[in-house]
């Protein structure tokens, strides 16, 4: 559905995108990722069109956005961080603009394409009030209406529930979800747990560059462990469990008890290993506890190398 080829940014000497590669296929939800600076914003308006390419290729829906512009932007409905609301108008009033201005086909009867989007995004109830007079959560609603008139396959959402009470941002959330079923969304936002509960995909940029590229169910399984027994000799009986990839010993819980974190293949089941393996060794489990690595953990290791600092590792 999106497709990036090598592509390159310039601004004078300053390299912003730095031979960025990726594809986004249908109904996903792809989360883009990146520290301030990392060339986020300027990659999104390339696909957007509002930016022309140094170099490389942006196809959207088979679509060459270099050679068809008019053609490409058509598959598209973007929100920017500051929705392009005008307040004076009524909802109904500026939804009828956007669709002139979008200058959709005269086969898309107007006034129920409107009603159907504003059915969908929840604008129902408030189509006939100012803009200026509504909340910032219906103002969101809106900005997110404008996107999807014209009916585009891809929506692109940036930083779509900013300044949010929570009660709006679940809402959003749960919109936003929903619109997988008839769109193809890309999603910048610098709240983590935002894109966690969103996305189906993660992509991460650092320096321009592809950092990190991975879905929901790859993340790597995680196992807490506490075992009585000598530390060196546990931690490399468990390191040769299937589907183990890494053990890394904390310090002690109580006295001749050590804590381990165990580091797991997606989707490998390693419980009754790690429990058959410690009974039959002469040692005591006395505590397993399983969770799943986290995207802040992934996004500082994907973008500095560095680790979210926890209980100190010990040397084997």
């Amino acid at each position: 559905m999106i497709e990036v080829k090598h592509l390159v940014k310039r601004y004078g000497d300053k390299l912003a995108v730095n031979d960025l590669s990726f594809t986004v296929q249908a109904g996903e939800i792809l989360g883009f990722l990146g520290p301030n600076g990392a060339g986020k914003s300027t990659t999104m308006n390339v696909l957007t069109g509002y930016l022309s390419a140094t170099s490389g290729e942006v196809w959207i829906d088979g679509v060459d956005m270099a050679e068809e512009p008019e053609r490409a932007k058509k598959k598209i409905g973007y929100l920017p961080e500051i929705p392009p609301l005008y307040t004076d108008m009524t909802v109904e009033e500026y939804l009828r603009f956007v669709f002139r201005l979008k200058k959709v086909g005269r086969d898309v009867n107007r006034e129920a394409h409107i009603a159907e989007i504003c059915e969908q995004v929840y604008l129902r109830d408030v189509r006939g009030r100012l803009i200026r007079n509504l909340s910032k959560g219906y103002r969101q609603r809106v900005g997110i209406a404008q996107a999807m008139i014209g009916n585009p396959k891809i929506l692109i959402l940036d930083e779509p529930t900013v300044g949010l009470d929570p009660k709006q941002i679940l809402e959003v959330r749960s919109l936003i979800r929903s619109l997988r079923e008839k769109h193809t969304i890309l999603l910048s936002s610098h709240i983590l747990q935002e894109i966690q509960a969103v996305c189906t995909r993660i992509l991460i940029i650092n320096e321009g560059r592809l950092a990190a590229d991975e879905r929901e169910a790859e993340r790597r399984d995680r196992y807490q462990i506490l075992v009585e027994g000598p530390k060196r000799r546990v931690a490399a009986s468990l390191g040769q469990l299937p589907g183990v990839q890494s053990v890394r010993p904390f310090g002690e819980a109580e006295p001749g008890v050590v804590r381990y974190q165990l580091t797991v293949e997606p989707g490998c089941p390693v419980r009754r290993a790690v429990f058959d393996r410690v009974s039959q060794s002469g040692w005591r489990l006395l505590g397993l506890e399983q969770s799943r690595e986290s995207l802040e953990e992934r996004f500082l290791l994907a973008t500095s190398g560095q680790r979210i600092p926890g209980g100190r590792e010990e040397e084997l």
